[in-house]
């Protein structure tokens, strides 16, 4: 590594653990959003009609068991992922 790239690197470092961070607060935001209306079931069996599950399989497969089953709240990732 030179001299001259080393500003460079270390303000690409900054920039990609800046949006990290952001993604991350997205995602904790957008679990503790689903659970909210999981609490109201209180419970009680969510119904899904045909189509949600399907889009559900279709991007859980996209992140990967070990991602979905720290994120997915609403179901289980081997029930996604069947």
């Amino acid at each position: 590594m030179t001299a001259e790239t080393f500003p460079l690197r270390a303000l690409l470092l900054t920039v990609a653990g800046w949006v990290n961070r952001e993604q991350q607060h997205v995602v904790e935001y957008l679990i503790e959003e689903n659970r909210v209306p999981k609490e109201q079931l209180r419970g009680r069996r969510l119904r899904l009609t045909d189509d949600q599950p399907r889009r559900l399989a279709a991007k859980g497969k996209q992140i990967g068991r070990r991602a979905l089953a720290s994120v997915a709240t609403i179901v289980t990732p081997d029930t996604i992922l069947r």
